[in-house]
Order: C-alpha cells, then sequence, then structure tokens
C-alpha cells in the first residue's frame, strides 16, 4: 500500500471526512474499484484541475454506508466494479441526475442512465471460454447453444446467482421471454460438469484440468490470467482456451459496465460532475479501461494492445443495461426454479 492510499484509509477511519474536515477543491469518493485502477487517472485529473480527489476503499457495503449516513454523508461518487451495484444505488434512492453535454456524447445510451442517475464507464464482454483441445473453432457461437444436449457434462460456471450471470440472465430473457429462458437455464443446467463454484477464474483452470470443455468468464480475466506472472500457471490456463464472443451474426455480444453515480447529497456536487466528465474522455478512458484489461465507452478511444491482440473488434449487444436490470429479479427467480446451483 503506498502512501496515498495510507493516508485516505486513514482519513476514512478516523472520520475527518464526516465532521466537515475537506478541503475546498476537493472530491470524495467511495470506490468498489482498487486502488491500482484509479488512482492514475484521478492523478491526472488533480493535474489538470488543481481539484484533489479523497477516496475511502471497500470490496462490499459502500451502497449500505451512504444509505445509513443520509445526508451527512461525504461523499460526492460512487466507483462500481458491476451494473449491480448501480442499479441497486438507483433503486435505493442514492443518486441525483446529471444533466452533462459532455457525458451524453462520450457515453453511448445504452451504458448510460436515460435520466442521468448513472454513468457506466469500462465495459466487460461476457464470452464463453472453449478449450483448444477438445472444441473446434465455430463449434460453439450462441449463448443458446449452450442448452444444446451436445454438451452435457461439459460446461463449468461459477453460481447463478452472481451478478455476471443474472446480468447475462436477464439479458436472454429481454431478448427470448421468461418461458423460454427458463427452458434454457433447465438445458445449461443438465449440461454442467460440476455444480457451480468458483469465480471466472476457476472455470478456467477446470477447462485446462479437463474437468469441462466450456464455461462462461468475463472478457478481462483472460488478460488477468494471459500477463499473472506471479502465479505462472494461469497463463497456462489462457493458453488452454479459445475465446468465443457469442451471438456475432444476430444481436452480439452481452455487455456490462463498471461505473459511477452521483450521491444523492453530494456535497461538492460540481467539482464531482467536472470528475465523471473527466472520467468520460479520451485520456481517462484509455488509462482506466487499460488497467483492467477492460472497453472504453468511448467511442473512437483506442484499447490496450492486449485486447487488440486477443479480443480485436467484435458486435456488442446494444441492449439498454436499464431493461437488462429490470429483469434481473425474473432472472434470479428463474435461477432458483430451475435449482441452478444445486
Amino acid at each position: 500500500m503506498n502512501l496515498r492510499t495510507l493516508f485516505r484509509n486513514v482519513v476514512a477511519v478516523t472520520g475527518l471526512l464526516a465532521a466537515g474536515a475537506v478541503a475546498a477543491e476537493q472530491v470524495n469518493i467511495y470506490s468498489y474499484r482498487q486502488p491500482f485502477l484509479i488512482e492514475p487517472v484521478l492523478d491526472k485529473f488533480t493535474g489538470a484541475t488543481g481539484i484533489e480527489t479523497e477516496v475511502v476503499y471497500a470490496g462490499s457495503g459502500l451502497n449500505e454506508r451512504l444509505q445509513r449516513e443520509g445526508r451527512n454523508s461525504p461523499a460526492d461518487l460512487v466507483l462500481t466494479s458491476d451494473t449491480s451495484s448501480l442499479m441497486d444505488l438507483l433503486a435505493k434512492g442514492l443518486t441525483q441526475p446529471v444533466q452533462s453535454a459532455v457525458l451524453e456524447k462520450n457515453i453511448p445510451a445504452q451504458f448510460r442512465d436515460e435520466k442521468g442517475n448513472w454513468f457506466g464507464l469500462t465495459t466487460r464482454a461476457r464470452l464463453i471460454y472453449a478449450s483448444k483441445d477438445r472444441v473446434k473453432p465455430g463449434e460453439i457461437t450462441r449463448y443458446e447453444e449452450l442448452a444444446d444436449p451436445k454438451w452435457k457434462g461439459r460446461i463449468c460456471t461459477r453460481s447463478g446467482k452472481h451478478p455476471y450471470n443474472l446480468s447475462l440472465f436477464a439479458s436472454m430473457i429481454a431478448h427470448h421471454g421468461e418461458a423460454e429462458t427458463k427452458k434454457w437455464l433447465e438445458g445449461v443446467k443438465a449440461n454442467l460438469a460440476r455444480k457451480p463454484q468458483g469465480n471466472d477464474r476457476a472455470q478456467v483452470k477446470a477447462i485446462s484440468e479437463g474437468v469441462c470443455d466450456l464455461s462462461l468468464g468475463n472478457s478481462y480475466y483472460f488478460g488477468k490470467m494471459i500477463t499473472n506472472t506471479e502465479e505462472p500457471e494461469q497463463v497456462d490456463w489462457a493458453k488452454s482456451v479459445n475465446l468465443v464472443f457469442p451471438n456475432q451474426q444476430d444481436r452480439g455480444t452481452h455487455m456490462f459496465v463498471s461505473g459511477a453515480v452521483l450521491t444523492k447529497h453530494a456535497p461538492n456536487r460540481e467539482n464531482a460532475i467536472k470528475l465523471l466528465e473527466f472520467l468520460s474522455g479520451a485520456e481517462a478512458q484509455y488509462l482506466y479501461a487499460e488497467k483492467n484489461f477492460e472497453f472504453p465507452v468511448r467511442p473512437g478511444t483506442p484499447r490496450s494492445e492486449l485486447i487488440s491482440q486477443y479480443m480485436g473488434e467484435f458486435k456488442e449487444d446494444d441492449l439498454s443495461l436499464t431493461e437488462i436490470g429490470s429483469h434481473v429479479p425474473a432472472a434470479s427467480r428463474l435461477v432458483d426454479e430451475v435449482g441452478f446451483d444445486f
């Protein structure tokens, strides 16, 4: 942990922010995103504007903390690592709308709330990872084909209740309706090689070990594995699979976002909007996305060298994340009804 991060966490613990001991030109951030991802971008922002940033980092619980603090919260922005956190903040009434021509220009409509209550900053693709040895190129091209009996005993996945999978399942409801999605989930469950468990990387490990031949996983995990010098076995996992971007001949691959909201009682509202706009700009978009092998939301922004090498251009599903979010409760119910995780 560097000194800057340590200082920020000490500030958070001692309650100086909540006590109002803040600088005049400042933005206070609650962040689910890790320091290595956002600190380079925040440094650029401060250098360009003179506005300082203070960050409280946590893996969970920030939405609840913001709700407890109410009007006394020091937080101006919340940075999230997934779509579900954005939807939860909106559902809890913890956001306020932002009207900004800059944000509307830089962030496509499907990756922001139509009323300006949340904004996507980077995107991830929900891929099918396929064994190089046991799955021929082109043998599977669509999410729908995961329910084909030919894959019986050949699929691995994490829990169906995880937000990553619920988002995909919700998109299936949006495209096919609940009845068809339930049949599809029953088919996928029948094809599982083992009970859903672990994270996305654990599924790729299982493919490399011959436990299964296909898995669902986010695109950025491939970057984390193929560049992992501390655990070189993960490089081998990554080299054992091909990346399949599903549904390229029809609606496109399912996408979801990391993003940000302006809090309902932001004490530094104007500075926070300046930071939001900065995060949607070309330089920040490249830096922010490149650090975690994600895709910039801003059209025309260059992608990282690794992304360009292994993933290239692909067709994205342009379904609104707001619509997807509206189907998540139904997706969760269907997961329970088919006993997906058991």
